[in-house]
C-alpha cells in the first residue's frame, strides 16, 4: 500500500474497509501506473479526518486535498452516504470529486448520491478481470483526461 506523509499530494483517496476490495484496487491501480500517491482509510471517520485535516490528520495541509475519492458506501462508524454529503455541503471541499465505488445496486442510494453531488457511481464487477478493467478506466479517466478546477 502506498501511505504518501502527510506532506505529499495525494492523487486517490480510498476508502474502502474490505482489505481484500483495498487490495485489488491497488493492485490495479499500479498494474497500470496510474497512481504514484495513495492513501486508503478504512472507515467513514478517518475518512472525513483526513478530508478536513482533523484527528490524526491534522498535520496535513487541508489545501492539498486528494484529485480524488473513490468510496465505498457501506463504511463502518459513518456510511458513504453521510461522507459524500459532509464533503459536498462544505466550501473547502466540495469540488474534490467523489467516485462511489460499491456493490450497492439499490435505486435509492444511486438517487441519493448523484443528489448529494457524487461525480460518479460505479457498482463493482463481481469478475476479477472486469474489476481490474473498471479501475483501471477510473484512473485513467480521473487522472489523465479529467479537468480539476485550479
Amino acid at each position: 500500500m502506498t501511505t504518501p506523509t502527510t506532506d505529499e499530494p495525494v492523487e486517490f483517496l480510498l476508502v474502502e474497509d474490505s482489505p481484500s476490495d483495498a487490495e485489488l484496487t491497488l493492485h490495479a491501480l499500479r498494474r497500470h501506473h496510474l497512481a504514484n500517491r495513495i492513501h486508503v482509510v478504512r472507515d467513514g471517520v478517518e475518512a472525513l479526518d483526513f478530508l478536513f485535516a482533523r484527528g490524526r490528520y491534522a498535520g496535513r495541509d487541508s489545501e492539498n486535498g486528494p484529485r480524488v475519492v473513490l468510496m465505498d458506501l457501506k463504511l463502518p462508524l459513518v456510511d458513504g452516504i453521510e461522507v459524500l454529503r459532509q464533503v459536498k455541503a462544505d466550501p473547502r471541499t466540495r469540488e474534490i470529486p467523489i467516485v462511489a465505488l460499491t456493490s450497492s445496486r439499490e435505486d435509492r442510494d444511486i438517487h441519493e448520491c448523484y443528489t448529494l453531488g457524487v461525480n460518479s457511481y460505479i457498482v463493482k464487477p463481481v469478475d476479477f478481470d472486469q474489476f481490474t478493467e473498471a479501475i483501471q478506466q477510473l484512473g485513467l479517466y480521473w487522472l489523465v483526461l479529467n479537468q480539476s478546477p485550479t
